[in-house]
């Protein structure tokens, strides 16, 4: 369990918001200089002297906003589950037992857990052992700052659009040591970065319509309301387990998997 995890991000958090304060001021000073003295950065600008000042100053940049995002209509995957399509389910949903896995995409204890335990919860459910239900949140976003965990999960809902295999081999994938960047790096922010990654999923792969959802941002809005949905349910840190409504500490969930019958 990350509670820990997310004790340490809170610490680092208070130094990430000291940075992003200094940041934004220095957003602001040049933002006031732009307005005051409009027509001297466009002779500086002629002379190649404050294109890349100009070009920062601008607080979205290149970066999609999440607050317009917010205000998109919703468009949920298909194969999406649950109310309002915010669950991603794997097995039957007529299943007798249920486990819930509440993650962050960014987190580093979610992707231990997932390498060592991820494939094997999977399998489970996938045998009919019981209904695994994948649900995504953004701590870290909002601890670290950044749009990486948001961000992975809407490419998330672009691959579980395509089907729930690929969404299951893609979600893998993003939490592979090989690909699994440190918390402090929004490497997931990069929209070229997750698309690079899908490049090893055989349905994304070459898969435009796949590509065009994660550069539009088809599922940015459904990524918010999974991350309500997430929020709304209690959960303290990353990764929580949950076995028919329960929470189970991760170091105990291969005996109970056991006791549901899976090796």
């Amino acid at each position: 369990m990350s509670k820990r995890n997310s004790q340490e991000a809170k610490r680092a958090a208070r130094e990430r918001l000291r940075a992003e304060r200094e940041k934004q001021a220095r957003k602001d000073k040049l933002r006031r200089q732009a307005i005051v003295g409009g027509s001297v950065l466009a002779i500086l600008a002629v002379a190649g002297g404050v294109g890349f000042a100009v070009a920062n100053m601008d607080d979205g940049g290149s970066e999609k906003s999440w607050a317009d995002a917010a205000d998109k209509k919703l468009v949920k995957p298909a194969n999406s589950a649950g109310k309002n399509g915010t669950i991603v389910l794997i097995g039957d949903k007529d299943a007798k037992k249920t486990i819930d896995v509440y993650e962050d995409m960014r987190c580093p204890a979610c992707a231990n857990f997932e390498q060592a335990l991820g494939e094997t919860v999977k399998k489970g459910a996938e045998d009919g052992k019981y209904k695994l239900q994948i649900h995504l949140g953004s701590i870290i976003d909002g601890n670290f700052g950044g749009d990486g965990s948001k961000n992975a999960a809407s490419a998330l809902g672009a691959a579980l659009d395509v089907s729930t295999e690929a969404f299951s081999e893609y979600h893998s994938l993003l939490y592979s040591a090989e690909h699994h960047p440190p918390e402090n790096q929004d490497k997931f922010a990069d929209n070229d970065y997750l698309l690079k990654v899908a490049e090893d999923v055989d349905a994304l792969k070459d898969n435009k319509e796949f590509e065009a959802a994660v550069e539009k941002g088809t599922y940015d809005k459904w990524a918010l309301e999974m991350i309500d949905s997430f929020n709304e349910a209690g959960v303290q840190g990353t990764p929580t387990v949950r076995i028919d409504g329960k929470d189970v500490e991760v170091s105990t969930l291969p005996a109970e998997l056991e006791k549901l019958g899976v090796k």
